[in-house]
């Protein structure tokens, strides 16, 4: 029973339950739910491969149910088929568009059930495997990327992984706190942390000369250097036309034009002021300074964690978003430990 795919089952009818329950037994582990509040529970806990979720409910439909169960983390690829007793095209429409895979009128067809449900299964596993694939292709992407800006400044290539890690870190404070809502998500910062690694990638267009500089620039070429912001957002704006979509490099190019605003209105390249900044730049900016801190520069050495993590605390609600900087507060500690850890492209 252990190796059986689960089944959530999920309607008020405890007659519908135990039969739907004793068809799926023999080639399934159903777990069954007598309410929609009761689901939510279950998921707190378990991760089934598929549900069935009956439409008309009291308390909380099956509509609501669905919303809810598309919120958890293990719940929004969680393929959904729609029991109902409405026969009609509305109930289909509306069921189909909430984000429901199918549905299946009841009284339930023991044959059609079980063909649907084997249905929605493989193509579950069809779309993780292409999922898989694809992620494998970003991800070599981003490491190409990571390879080229190595090639004009080893300190760079390491540093873009390492802002990453640190982006990780700051949105999962962010996300344990509940402090922005369904602004961030588990999903969400999953995407930010894998478009991070591409902030810096405009300064493949910046000349060497100005990266490497051991002095401070002059006004005329820190106006060059910060041409990377906008050359970054077109650069992965051109592969966005020419490659299939991939929801990471929305916000890759988000953050490569918007990571230098400054909480106050003084950043570039568009001046920026607060909430008018893209959430995952304003969180990036400040994994990304951190790390710029203790890496060292051609024109600096590198500060230690200390220091660093002053320069984030001195920004808070002028260089940074106040609420971003607190969360990096409350994790500054695993951060340095990160920072100096040899995998993560340590010490900095």
């Amino acid at each position: 029973m252990d190796d059986l795919k689960q089944i959530l089952v999920v309607d008020d009818n405890i007659a519908t339950l135990k039969q739907i329950g004793a068809v799926l037994a023999p080639s399934y582990s159903p777990i069954l739910a007598k309410s929609g509040a009761g689901a939510l529970r279950i998921l707190e806990t378990e991760t089934p491969n598929l549900a069935l979720l009956d439409v008309h409910m009291p308390d909380m439909d099956g509509f609501e149910t669905l919303a809810q169960i598309k919120k958890l983390p293990q719940g929004a690829n969680l393929p959904v088929i729609f029991l109902t007793g409405n026969n009609d095209a509305a109930t289909e429409i509306k069921a189909l568009e909430s984000g429901a895979m199918d549905f299946v009128t009841k009284p339930v067809n023991k044959d059609i059930l079980l063909h649907r449900i084997e249905m929605h299964l493989k193509y579950a596993a069809y779309r993780s495997s292409l999922e898989g694939t694809v992620k494998e292709l970003e991800d070599s992407i981003v490491g190409s990327f990571v390879q080229i800006i190595d090639c004009k400044d080893k300190n760079s290539g390491r540093h873009v992984i390492r802002t990453g890690k640190f982006t990780r870190i700051i949105g999962e404070r962010l996300l344990a706190a509940g402090v922005l809502g369904e602004a961030l998500t588990p999903k969400i910062l999953d995407t930010i942390v894998r478009a991070a690694p591409f902030h810096d990638v405009g300064k493949i267009g910046v000349s060497d000369i100005l990266l490497m500089k051991k002095g401070p620039l002059t006004p005329e070429e820190y106006d060059e250097v910060k041409k990377h912001t906008t050359i970054g957002a077109a650069l992965i704006h051109t592969i966005m036309r020419r490659t299939p979509v991939m929801d990471y490099l929305d916000y890759a190019e988000t953050i490569a034009l918007y990571h230098h605003e400054r909480w106050d209105g003084a950043g570039y390249p568009r001046g920026l002021k607060g909430a008018e900044i893209p959430l995952c730049a304003r969180l990036v900016a400040v994994a990304n300074a951190y790390d710029s801190c203790r890496t060292p520069r051609s024109y600096r050495p590198a500060m230690g964690h200390r220091e660093a993590a002053g320069v984030i605390n001195e920004g808070r609600g002028t260089s940074f978003d106040p609420v971003i900087a607190d969360a990096f507060r409350d994790v500054s500690d695993e951060c340095g430990k990160t920072a100096a850890d040899p995998a993560a492209g340590g010490p900095g």
